[in-house]
């Protein structure tokens, strides 16, 4: 298994261009993750037109390839910004070129390939390669797997073509069970995070945020401007709770899609004060610096990118974070709170990592007032929050990315690249060294007392 070359395709990626959601996140800290691990790793992605076009970290074992860029350099306004012209170039490029310059050479030094294919952007390239790799006779030595993070572009994908090229994967039983409608019987490999989450809070960083909530009731929400991600259930508690004069202060961050505007509609239909802040730095102390004159407001909308810095802190700093989603395929941003020692509120549908009531709160409903009522519970009862946050790291240090590949991805790559004859050939090996060695290893007077006995 060390002589494992893997190939992570996405469109998403570490790029401040190339991130938009949880998939950069997620393919970002897995490939640094493969590459501290000592696997060859090379991660392609919709990057930075600006950038190098190939370029290598960990003492050149993780490669970082931006395709598309010069499609990327005439949409400047993030990955998904021209995103029908970067997909066909993407489909028709990319697998020969990995063919040749990545896939070919490591087979010839006697390596085994795997590839990890996210999301529905890259089924035709997987497709494409598989014929390739079929028309070489060389599939049986690449793994091939296709992950499904959620159900967007679901009607795009040629299921059929595509469960015959690749090992369908996903993130949580959730996912598994929704991807049986589409006649996908996939292997669950959870989402996972990067170790330095588990890290302890850096204690003047994690000050200088919570010294600005000491009197106030804080709650965190970083999610897409999503209805999924019951946004207006969030807005909703805090104006409950503000009508109890429990002073609440929401720090929303959410993405560039059209329902932010209905969401801060509606905190101000509701009597919330609105704040916008943003900020140029990736320190903590640039957040308190531009938090701390908009204070009088009950909702302050952060529209600056969170670094995982600024996240880490807020997380901790805050009394709970909302990751209250109806429908959540996994829920990076409850784990990654969980990791920090936080107080994540998540929901109930791909959240397998948490045990409600132990390492956080589970939101069984719509209704505000389960937020509220959870919330008012664990601020008057310090002993249980504390115990909540201690569990939350314990829980979540099973969910880094060395332990998930270790635990999960490893084994699943022996088991789809192992034939069941040669495990069959190696199991007969293995029973008659035991019993070779158990007949030389017997006492000597048991061997005798068998002897008179027969």
């Amino acid at each position: 298994m060390e002589e494992i070359v893997f190939v992570i395709l996405s469109f998403e990626g570490p790029d401040a261009y190339s991130r938009a959601g949880g998939l950069g996140s997620r393919v970002s800290t897995l490939s640094e993750a493969l590459a501290a691990m000592n696997y060859e790793t090379h991660l392609f992605f919709i990057g930075d037109p600006d950038a190098a076009g190939h370029q290598t970290q960990e003492e050149g074992r993780l490669h970082l390839h931006r395709w598309c860029q010069w499609i990327s350099a005439y949409h400047p306004a993030g990955v998904y910004d021209g995103e029908e012209g970067k997909l066909n170039d993407w489909n028709q490029s990319l697998p020969p070129w990995l063919l040749e310059e990545v896939i070919t050479p490591s087979l010839d030094a006697g390596k085994h390939v795997v590839i990890l294919a996210e999301e529905w952007h890259t089924v035709s390239s997987i497709l494409y390669l598989h014929h390739l790799l079929a028309r070489l006779r060389r599939r049986d030595q690449v793994t091939i797997f296709w992950n499904a993070n959620n159900t967007f572009g679901f009607h795009r994908i040629p299921w059929g073509l595509l469960k015959q090229a690749a090992t369908i994967t996903t993130v949580s039983r959730y996912m598994k069970h929704l991807l049986w409608d589409y006649g996908a019987d996939a292997r669950v490999i959870p989402n996972g995070i990067h170790e330095r989450w588990l890290q302890p809070v850096d204690a003047s960083a994690a000050h200088s945020i919570s010294s600005l909530f000491k009197d106030r009731l804080a709650v965190a929400k970083v999610a897409r401007w999503d209805p999924d991600k019951r946004w207006d259930m969030a807005v909703d508690a805090v104006a409950s709770m503000k009508q109890m004069g429990l002073q609440p202060l929401f720090l929303a961050r959410g993405g560039v899609e059209a329902h932010g505007g209905e969401v801060m509609g509606r905190a101000k239909a509701h009597g919330l004060r609105v704040a916008m802040v943003q900020w140029a730095d990736s320190e903590v102390q640039a957040l308190a610096d531009v938090l701390r004159p908009a204070l009088g407001a009950d909702m302050i909308v952060l529209q600056s990118y969170l670094s995982e810095h600024q996240r880490k802190q807020l997380f901790f700093a805050a009394d709970a974070v909302l990751a209250n989603s109806g429908v959540e395929p996994f829920g990076l941003v409850g784990l990654e709170t969980m990791a920090t020692g936080g107080v994540a509120f998540v929901g109930c549908t791909g959240e397998d990592y948490a045990t409600p009531g132990y390492d956080a709160i589970a939101i069984q409903s719509n209704e505000p007032g389960e937020i509220v009522h959870h919330l008012c519970t664990l601020k008057h009862t310090i002993d249980n929050a504390f115990s909540l946050r201690r569990a939350a790291r314990d829980s979540a240090s099973r969910y880094t990315w060395p332990a998930v590949v270790r635990r999960v991805l490893i084994p699943l790559i022996g088991e789809l690249s192992t034939p069941l004859e040669r495990i069959g050939r190696r199991e007969a090996a293995n029973r008659a060294d035991h019993l070779e060695t158990h007949r030389e290893s017997e006492p000597p007077l048991l061997a005798r007392e068998c002897a008179a006995h027969a």
